[in-house]
């Protein structure tokens, strides 16, 4: 069995060393530090699996170490030592993630027990851990799919950023995978182990937004019959997804500012100060740097967030991994709903990539699905397709201008032709040709005048 590594932070070298060797009999490498502060430059430049502090200490107490621990390495285990007068301290440290606390005098059966189920928890997490990253291969990240080059680089940006706490922004059109993104980095994180907590932020009005993040006490409003955790308190010592970010009013928007700059808050209708050690992935669909222009996000609040971006490419722009994704999704449903679907034929396939996927992956997903439940075919082919699907496909792809037709009657030709691929409609056909649908019906009012003049 591997050697765990303990560290004693005692301020009384009798007690240390006592303990030390202690444990060392019982096969653990021991680590001594007489205060929080050289405990901590310990931890920094050693792999710790577990610490044992005393609360009382100078230059650093035990409740200040353990909130540094959990910070740095959150899996390693904090059992906490408190003598008469200070169980209330631990208690508290109970409340910020330590393991368990044992009263001085130090019973030696007791904290021996103490430590091997510690040890056991610790090794637990980082098996789980170790499983995770086992099953991830290069190109299948969790349940993001892609092979494209801009995927590849968002995959190697995860793996480097995910074992800081710098807050992440995940940028990107609705459909694109934002909170797969913001669930990888945690799971490839120190934090895996903790809460992973997601606020839908657009979902939330303004009259209940702050009782969502920061909890409220009783009687703060009508209806608030008991005090109530918000998502900040569940997600201590975790990751915080606030997702559609930008849809977050100006006034809260001060409040979550405070909270990452000094990782506290109080409950609506409190005046008790709670701290938080958390990890925040913001993500939106909006370009919040122009929400920024236009005064309606705070600039400081953007910059807090804004440390790692990730932008997320629509799927048009990596169609690629559509014959990945497609395979994927026939996988995964023919699993959920006990199905032999054996795969897609290359036409099939070439509809798919070619379509404009104005949804992203979600809409790609959600079609394989209705094709799985509506047909169950054995080989998904062109007929299975929605009729959109095959309707822009369809339709002639290449509109023969001769040499000399003016630029004016290129125009008309193009749109006329467009519309027609389009059967008429006007936002897919403003879409193929780049310009918004107001001017879509500009131009056919234009060709109608001209037509009535003529």
């Amino acid at each position: 069995m591997e050697k765990k590594v303990i560290l004693i932070v005692e301020d009384d070298p009798t007690v240390g060393e006592s303990l030390g060797l202690l444990l060392k009999k019982k096969g653990h490498d021991i680590l001594l530090a007489s205060n929080g502060k050289e405990a901590l430059q310990l931890l920094r430049h050693k792999v710790v699996d577990l610490v044992i502090t005393d609360v009382v200490m100078p230059k650093m107490d035990g409740i200040e170490l353990l909130e540094a621990v959990k910070g740095l390495r959150p899996e390693t285990e904090v059992i906490v030592i408190s003598a008469q007068g200070t169980i209330e301290k631990a208690v508290q440290a109970m409340k910020w993630g330590a393991f368990d606390f044992i009263e001085k005098p130090i019973n030696p059966r007791i904290i021996s027990l103490l430590v091997e189920r510690a040890l056991e928890k610790q090794t637990l997490i980082l098996q789980n851990q170790n499983l995770r990253s086992r099953l991830e291969d290069k190109y299948h990240f969790k349940n993001i799919i892609g092979r494209s080059k801009k995927m590849v680089k968002i995959f190697e940006l995860i793996r480097h950023i995910a074992p800081y706490d710098s807050s992440v922004l995940i940028i990107g059109e609705s459909g694109t995978g934002k909170e797969l993104i913001a669930n990888a980095i945690h799971y490839k994180s120190p934090r895996a182990s903790m809460s992973f907590i997601k606020v839908s932020c657009a979902s939330l009005s303004e009259g209940i937004i702050e009782s969502e993040l920061f909890g409220h006490e009783k009687g703060a409003f009508t209806g608030a019959i008991a005090s109530r955790k918000g998502r900040f308190e569940l997600a201590h010592q975790g990751t915080l997804f606030l997702d559609e970010v930008g849809d977050i009013p100006p006034a809260t928007q001060i409040k979550l500012l405070r909270v990452l700059q000094e990782g506290e808050f109080e409950r609506v209708g409190g005046n008790k100060t709670i701290k938080v050690n958390i990890r925040i992935i913001a993500a939106s669909n909006r370009d919040l740097q122009e929400e920024v222009k236009k005064g309606a996000f705070r600039e400081d609040l953007y910059y807090r967030l804004n440390v790692v971006n990730i932008k997320l490419p629509a799927l048009k722009e990596r169609r690629d991994d559509i014959p990945f994704l497609v395979h994927f999704f026939i996988e995964r449903y023919n699993e959920k709903y006990r199905m032999k679907v054996r795969g897609i034929s290359q036409k099939a396939m070439n509809f798919l990539t070619d379509y404009e996927w104005t949804g992203n992956v979600r809409e790609l997903e959600n079609t394989i699905e209705s094709i799985l439940v509506i047909n169950s075919p054995g080989v998904i082919d062109i007929q299975h397709l929605p009729q959109e699907i095959r309707d822009m496909k369809e339709k002639p792809e290449v509109i023969p201008i001769k040499i000399g037709t003016s630029l004016e009657e290129v125009e008309k030709e193009m749109l006329i032709q467009t519309l027609k691929a389009t059967n008429g409609n006007k936002r897919k056909a403003a879409r193929l040709l780049g310009i918004n649908v107001r001017t879509i019906h500009r131009k056919i009012e234009e060709i109608q005048e001209l037509a009535s003049t003529s």
